[in-house]
């Protein structure tokens, strides 16, 4: 949103309808003449987005206004700050002791788990020991960087949290000092529901319901480990109260890796990882972000599988640099009606071809195929020139030709959101084009920049098209 507009807001429309104000997003570049255009005696409810952590540190360090809402007014916090540059960052740990201290009747808090492109890990346990923690918080959905941290939050300072949604990146960090004297087992397998009850569920006597999504990794097969298989994994759930579980197991000999994914039934997180081509029905209606990764290619009937099985997934990435084998399905039009969000970075052309061209995918809602996290003006111009290319390709029958064009597109997109484009190179009107876009500021300049590009590439297709009537007619 252009300073124009946000000025236009914050006089013209805010102070009318201040008063009737509930909800309230804000970023960055908006925060100080949004909160400074009225009062909102009805707020409750605020979300930070797209901050820097050291200057949303210095506003809730130093701004009144927003430590007056804070601790009078707000009981719904979300944060979304833009990655900081170290993984461990001690600005963002003391940010989430300070919203704790200042929120006196905070309920419901995300922290920094808004975006899938932006679930940073926080490293918090040592703040959690130093502040006194209002008791008034029901919900969290937070991602912290290992089990430490979890254990801190579930060991009694949150006495009203009823709801915990927590990302977990690993068992200890490179953060934490580990006692070297400690020997790590190297005769692990797989977690099944035997481990489950015994070392975890049979000490929560007062647990009505658990619900659990967990994968299992063992790398280095030269130990010698006797690992389950599928059916010893489902065995290991009868008997012990579980409800519906699912699962899958995946060996890699020449890899040396083997994962075992299990889970209950119906499926009640938003995220998904799809684990293989090898796949068990469920019930995915929640799942919101969808990301798939293989060594063998996903075909054309897999995706209309997904369509089925994931009907409301708004998110996919998709990580395989194999090209498709089997292209004879591909007449069948697919659907993804919510589908907004679509990463092809790590993906083989192919699926850019797929999900591109309209003769295969219809996707009503996707605006963004992009993998940076610039602004919505940015993305679109971005996902505008690509599709500018793709469709032309349903009429260039060969496929040889149709993929270097794709991947010649793709490259200078990805080569100018990572660095300035190159004076010399292989395809000098791509450089040309997209340097222009750089001076593209405001929404205006974007649909000015793609109504000329439109009305060139129209005159170039009428000239073209008159030259080959007067060649026929010759």
């Amino acid at each position: 949103m252009d300073t124009q507009v946000i000025s236009t807001i914050c006089s013209n429309i805010l102070p009318q309808i201040h008063l009737q104000v509930h909800k309230l997003t804000v970023e960055e570049h908006s925060m100080k003449q949004m909160l400074y255009a009225a009062n909102y005696p009805q707020l409750y409810s605020l979300s930070l987005v797209n901050f820097h952590e050291i200057t949303l540190h210095r506003y809730l360090t130093d701004d009144l206004i927003l430590r007056d809402l804070l601790t009078k007014q707000i009981t719904h916090l979300n944060i979304d700050i833009i990655k900081p540059v170290e993984l461990c960052s001690e600005i963002v740990s003391n940010m989430f002791a300070l919203i704790l201290s200042l929120c006196k009747k905070l309920i419901a808090l995300n922290f920094c788990d808004m975006f899938p492109t932006r679930q940073f890990q926080s490293l918090i346990f040592h703040v959690i020991l130093e502040i006194f923690i209002s008791s008034t918080l029901m919900k969290l959905k937070i991602n912290v960087v290992s089990l430490i941290d979890c254990l801190y939050i579930l060991d009694g300072p949150f006495v009203c949290l009823s709801t915990l949604i927590i990302n977990i990146g690993q068992i200890f960090h490179i953060c934490l000092r580990i006692d070297p004297t400690v020997i790590g087992r190297l005769n692990s397998t797989y977690i099944d529901g035997i481990q489950l009850y015994d070392q975890f569920l049979i000490y929560m006597t007062q647990l009505k319901k658990f619900t659990f999504n967990i994968k299992s990794e063992v790398y280095d097969m030269n130990v010698e480990v006797e690992l389950q298989s599928n059916e010893d994994i489902q065995r290991s759930f009868i008997g012990r109260g579980y409800q519906k579980v699912a699962s899958y197991v995946n060996t890699n000999v020449c890899s040396r890796y083997s994962e075992c994914h299990i889970y209950s039934l119906p499926y009640d997180f938003e995220f998904y990882v799809y684990p293989q081509n090898s796949f068990q029905r469920g019930m995915f209606h929640k799942v919101r972000k969808l990301k798939m990764s293989d060594g063998i290619p996903f075909e054309h009937k897999l995706f209309k599988f997904i369509a089925q099985e994931f009907p409301f997934f708004k998110f996919l990435y998709i990580c395989n640099d194999n090209r498709q084998d089997d292209k004879q399905d591909s007449s069948t039009l697919i659907t993804f009606p919510y589908l907004t969000f679509l990463d092809l970075e790590k993906a083989h052309v192919d699926y850019a071809e797929l999900f591109l061209l309209e003769k295969n995918m219809h996707l009503p809602c996707l605006v963004v195929k992009t993998k940076t996290e610039r602004s919505t003006v940015i993305s679109v111009l971005q996902w505008t020139l690509l599709r500018h290319v793709t469709q032309s390709l349903d009429q260039i029958n060969d496929e040889d030709t149709k993929k270097n064009i794709l991947w010649k597109e793709m490259y200078w997109l990805n080569q100018y959101w990572a660095q300035p484009v190159p004076k010399s190179s292989i395809a000098p009107k791509y450089s040309q084009r997209l340097f222009i876009t750089k001076s593209l500021n405001t929404r205006r300049d974007l649909y000015e920049y793609l109504w000329d590009e439109e009305a060139r590439r129209e005159r170039l297709r009428f000239r073209m098209k008159k030259r080959k009537e007067k060649f026929a007619a010759t």
